[in-house]
């Protein structure tokens, strides 16, 4: 049997059921019919399903039910794995709770499946994977960033709007050498020569990808020796951020695979490019994508929404570039993103605005400043908060910027309200503990946990070399 050609199980992140003859079988979180569940698993000869989750620190983790386990878990209707709740409070440098992160050794938290995300592993025959959600007593754990995401979903839809997104993750592939880890090629930009190069591994997470339900949409070498891109389509925002744990978690089994290491770390090398994971949003309501203005410009909604997004985004960064490496990344000149400005078709503004070859257009908006250190959840979910803040408050959208702003003079910057964004994490941590409104949409536990973790990341790192990031952070992202 292939498991590259399996589809995903009942909706997966493609939300293309198996059961045509019955839509509504998995389209609740509630426990599925047993035997037939047990069934699908069996007939696949999975043994162990991975309930998986992604905490503060954007380590992608998880715990496997054995199927017999899982025959009398579901006899029970109870089915998921205890956790510590200290978990939450983990960061990247250590196993041990952050300092002030409001968690410690007391309390259980159940990571309970999310059965309708479901799948079998093409990379790992034998085991399938499903999404996790953190409960205690019987009801949605507040420190649980996968809700966290539900709730400003649910937010979005209370407004009249519908928020599609998908990530655009970088990353470099490696190879293990006499002198520790090297670039598995050397090229430029798009050089065809890496895609023959890398046609095997890259083909092999194509294929994985789609086998999961993913639908990629373009591939090319990045511009950093070793660097790849692999675009995958947009979807709903929750699926967004479930089909980008999926992505993270297949290119690195993959790539192992091959003998190779895949690495989303978000600055590696010093003198080559960075790894970014751009953003694009969309809004909608029902079949209506509500971002271009029908003359090649953005709608009002979307220019608030974008508003929103600039205002907070000082704020925001302590969650989509929450790291201390990322900050080694966001440098003018670099097209990261490294100056509060929006602007059409500009990758040197943080929020660009992307054209199309035919209308309508524009369709989406793109922020460049986040990177592979954030959870995919609390970034996406940070994201619509801010903009939804934009459109409640009906922020105004400056002109945009249709040059590097790093050429304007600094009198001409801030003529034009362009500032430079937080140049570390503890000025981006700063700012976060100042916006109420990203705050509140954290709910004050997760947010104080978040914080910890992340302060606790920035004090072990302190003075640490670019070289002893890597160590450290390699098999993380």
């Amino acid at each position: 049997m292939s498991y590259a050609n399996w589809p995903p199980l009942y909706y997966g992140v493609s939300k293309q059921p198996i059961f045509p003859e019955s839509e509504t079988f998995m389209a609740s979180h509630s426990t599925p019919d047993p035997a037939t569940l047990l069934t699908r698993l069996r007939e696949g000869n999975v043994r162990l399903v991975r309930v998986v989750w992604c905490d503060n620190g954007n380590v992608i983790r998880g715990k496997a039910i054995h199927i017999d386990a899982l025959a009398r878990q579901l006899e029970t209707g109870a089915c998921g794995v205890g956790l510590s709740a200290a978990q939450q409070a983990i960061s990247v440098v250590a196993d041990a709770v952050a300092p002030g992160s409001g968690l410690g050794p007391v309390g259980e938290v159940w990571l309970v499946p999310d059965w309708p995300t479901l799948q079998l592993l093409p990379y790992a025959p034998g085991q399938a994977r499903v999404m996790g959600e953190m409960v205690q007593d019987g009801q949605p754990w507040p420190w649980c960033s996968r809700q966290f995401l539900k709730r400003l979903v649910q937010r979005a839809a209370e407004a009249g709007f519908t928020i599609k997104a998908a990530f655009e993750p970088e990353f470099y592939l490696l190879r293990r050498g006499e002198k520790g880890l090297l670039p598995a090629d050397s090229t430029p930009f798009a050089a065809t020569l890496a895609m023959d190069v890398h046609q095997a591994v890259v083909m092999a997470i194509a294929d994985a990808l789609s086998g999961q339900g993913i639908s990629v949409e373009q591939y090319y070498p990045e511009s950093g020796p070793g660097q790849q891109e692999i675009s995958v389509r947009y979807t709903d925002a929750l699926a967004a951020a479930d089909q980008h744990i999926v992505y993270r978690e297949t290119v690195k089994a993959i790539a192992h695979q091959h003998g190779l290491v895949a690495s989303f770390v978000p600055k590696l090398y010093e003198a080559h490019a960075g790894s970014g994971c751009h953003l694009h949003l969309s809004l909608w309501q029902g079949d209506q994508n509500l971002i271009p203005d029908g003359s090649g410009g953005l709608s009002d909604i979307a220019r608030a929404f974008a508003a929103g997004l600039l205002r907070h985004l000082p704020a925001l960064m302590a969650i989509t570039t929450p790291s201390p490496n990322s900050y080694r990344r966001l440098r003018p000149h670099c097209w990261s993103g490294a100056y509060c400005a929006w602007g059409m078709d500009n990758r040197e503004a943080a929020l660009r605005v992307p054209s199309n070859l035919a209308p309508p257009s524009p369709t989406h908006l793109e922020l460049k400043t986040v990177d592979g250190a954030a959870n995919p959840y609390l970034a996406l979910g940070g994201a619509i908060a801010a903009g939804l803040d934009g459109i409640a408050q009906g922020y105004g959208l400056p002109d945009p910027v249709q040059q590097d702003p790093g050429e304007l003079s600094e009198a001409e910057r801030c003529d034009r309200g362009i500032a430079l964004l937080p140049q570390s994490l503890a000025e981006s941590l700063a700012a976060l503990e100042q916006d109420a409104v990203l705050l509140d949409a954290l709910g004050a536990p997760l947010a104080q946990t978040h914080l910890a973790v992340r302060q606790a990341e920035l004090a072990a790192m302190a003075g640490m070399t670019l070289e002893a990031e890597v160590e450290l952070l390699l098999d993380r992202y």
